[in-house]
């Protein structure tokens, strides 16, 4: 056949998911990821799907690939020995962070660690002025011995991040050019490249976040383009970034950061497609896998975006104590709550889920490979909701008696408990934290949970789905199709696209039409020399954004720009967007105050238009169903007796009464008592509360 098939693989804490799309129907796959090799369970997984749709490695058309390797690279701290070079007497702007304490009353409070510890952070006498003029020269003799030290210190990588380089990159560059002499240049970040935008200690974190996960992704994405060409592929290799964007695996290799978010912004994607062609206007994305669960609001049909993005938060929930990095991202919340999450009982009586889990190796105590803990998926099967001979297709086979014997061993003996109870206990728990998360992140952001639809995908969210929608205030849950790999369907409909940051502040009031313009054209020149190299002659669509505010604030409000060319009277429009922004975010503008736009991005991607909606199908017979279980409802609390349905004999339209349970290779569906269930015209389940 020719070229025509496109494969999307998501690498995950737990499972490696595959979707092959072909010309006339996609194929899905799941198998547990190879946590010291990834590459292999990618390549083990493609050579399965490749044999079940008939097809060569030669015939792919597009590899498509997101990871969490990055993410857990520094969640771990299992990176490159990095060093710094910085302006000196700046050296520990790294530790001193922001000056404040994230916990104000916790005296056992502890911070992170920086990445980089102050042995190896080393300092060049070199000074560039706020407006980028040079007030010191760089010492080159200095740079080049540090560049001899840190090579016999065993330094693998190196981060140079000069004060106001985002002004004027001059020195920097230098800098490198030298250090090359001891390093090779593709271990070596500048932060005028990484985060070409004021506040020195975001640049700097952030600088120093991508060398530390150079040489680990550099050695990945090359064994990985490496066996994709033995098994017979030499299709592109293309990552997703954290922004929701493709982009070539050359600009990964050099900003690896872009990927810490790279897989849960799949989903993101996906939810989007969903809720465009489902006519949502206001929809939440739950997507819970084996060790994380993500939860982004999508308003309009388009997910939230945001530049600054906490990595290894020391405390849950608690901003400022994670490693800060900017760079263009879906804006969502992440937690410890997927399948695989590890239930225990604390010191005070109380079950807590997650955050650690126990990923593929050893697993849940069910997979009998070696695990003794209870998870949320031991739970899941001590409650019946999990079929333990269709797991994953019925590519692992469950240990029902294992996940018993662990809920009572360390959940039920200690808390008084039979398995089923503590079982239940441990979903409600998880459950909760979920939608506790859900909340917290809606009133950051000035908005509300109830009155959504929820977009329900991963392999274990959709058993989770609707109670968390109950807890919430939602009435309806979609679960797409191919929930199971939701973010790798994601992978597949998102654009190749890039984003291009720069800072120059300009007041309002003195508006300069020209110096914004010629610096709009420089960031669609270098934005669109990405963006070509994957999508030569495709249609692209720009975005502009202002990070603007009102004179003497210290933060910044993101406002969507209109398109240039810019001319004098462009003043009003800016101010315009910017007070219509400020108030719907604050309730109020502040009259006669000065505005001034601080940061500007452009954001350039393939112009590919959102699905129509679909119409609502008309109604259906439901099929009878394959068989009953007994399972425990969450709502009611007690065993009760469930239809067992597979997705694949329910047509649009028709509508089932829960309980349920809605199977298929890569999920299930629990529908409980008070809900009914059934596909719309894209064959998506829609799950809505009875009256």
């Amino acid at each position: 056949m020719t070229k025509t098939a496109r494969l999307a693989v998501d690498i995950g804490g737990t499972f490696t998911d595959l979707v092959l799309a072909l010309p006339d129907r996609s194929l899905s796959a799941k198998v547990l990821t190879t946590s010291d090799a990834p590459e292999r369970a990618v390549l083990e997984g493609t050579a399965a799907i490749l044999e079940k749709a008939g097809i060569n490695a030669a015939d792919l058309a597009l590899v498509i690939h997101g990871t969490t390797l990055a993410t857990n690279a520094l969640i771990e701290r299992k990176g490159a020995r990095t060093a710094l070079v910085t302006t000196e007497g700046f050296r520990d702007s790294l530790e001193i962070a922001y000056e404040h304490r994230f916990e104000q009353y916790d005296l056992y409070m502890e911070r992170p660690e920086p990445l980089v510890a102050r042995p190896w952070r080393f300092e060049v006498p070199e000074r560039m002025a706020a407006d980028g003029t040079v007030l010191l020269p760089i010492d080159e003799a200095a740079v080049e011995r540090i560049g001899a030290a840190a090579k016999a210190e065993g330094a693998e990588a190196i981060a140079i991040c000069f004060l106001h380089a985002y002004q004027n990159d001059a020195h920097e560059r230098r800098a490198k050019a030298i250090l090359s002499r001891h390093f090779a240049p593709e271990v070596i970040a500048i932060s005028s490249e990484v985060c070409p935008e004021i506040r020195e200690y975001e640049r700097t974190s952030t600088t120093v976040a991508n060398a530390y996960v150079l040489p680990l992704m550099e050695r990945y994405l090359r064994r990985l383009e490496d066996g994709l060409k033995a098994i017979g592929s030499a299709a592109p290799l293309l990552l997703i970034m954290s922004s929701g964007g493709i982009t070539t695996v050359e600009t990964a290799r050099r900003f690896p950061i872009r990927l810490v978010e790279s897989g849960p912004a799949g989903g993101a994607i996906l939810a989007q497609m969903i809720a465009a062609e489902s006519g949502i206007s206001r929809a939440l994305s739950f997507d819970m896998g084996g060790t994380t669960a993500k939860i982004t609001l999508i308003d309009d049909m388009k997910p939230q975006q945001a530049r600054h993005f906490e990595i290894a938060r020391a405390a849950r929930f608690v901003k400022g104590s994670g490693i800060p990095v900017r760079i263009p991202v879906i804006d969502m919340v992440e937690i410890g709550a997927g399948g695989g999450s590890i239930a225990r009982v604390d010191g005070l009586g109380r079950i807590t889920v997650g955050p650690d889990s126990a990923g593929s190796m050893p697993g849940p105590a069910c997979y009998g490979r070696g695990g003794t803990m209870p998870t949320v998926t031991d739970a899941d099967l001590v409650l019946s909701w999990i079929d333990p001979a269709r797991f994953a297709g019925g590519h692992i086979t469950l240990d029902a008696a294992a996940s018993h014997t662990a809920c009572h061993t360390f959940v039920g003996n200690t808390l008084g408990m039979t398995p089923p109870e503590a079982a239940l206990g441990i979903t409600e728990i998880v459950t909760e934290t979920m939608a506790n998360a859900a909340r917290v992140h809606a009133v950051e952001n000035g908005k509300e949970t109830s009155g959504r639809t929820m977009i329900a995908f991963g392999g274990a969210a959709p058993l989770h789905a609707a109670r968390m929608a109950q807890k919430l205030g939602m009435d309806r849950v979609l679960v797409p199709v191919g929930a199971g790999v939701g973010s790798a369907h994601g992978f597949l409909a998102a654009p190749i696209g890039y984003e291009v940051v720069r800072t120059r502040l300009v007041s309002l009031n003195a508006f300069d039409a020209r110096l914004v313009n010629g610096l709009y054209d420089a960031m669609r020149a270098e934005a669109e020399a990405v963006v070509r190299l994957g999508a030569a002659n495709a249609a692209l669509q720009e975005i502009r954004t202002g990070f603007m505010r009102y004179r003497g604030q210290g933060h910044e409000v993101a406002v969507a720009l209109p398109t240039g060319p810019y001319g004098p009277d462009s003043e009003a429009a800016f101010r315009n967007a910017f007070e219509a922004t400020y108030g719907a975010l604050y309730g109020r503008t502040i009259p006669k105050l000065e505005v001034e736009v601080l940061t500007w991005t452009l954001s350039l991607a393939e112009a590919k238009p959102l699905p129509a909606r679909i119409p609502d199908p008309p109604s259906a017979a439901a099929p009878s169903p394959s068989g009953m279980r007994r399972i425990m409802d969450p709502g009611v609390r007690q065993f009760i007796d469930a239809s067992i349905y597979d997705r694949a004999s329910l047509v649009p339209g028709a509508r089932i009464i829960g309980p349920a349970v809605i199977v298929e290779a890569e999920t299930s569906t629990l529908v409980p008592e008070g809900f009914r269930a059934g596909p719309n015209a894209a064959g998506h389940i829609l799950i809505e509360r009875i009256a």
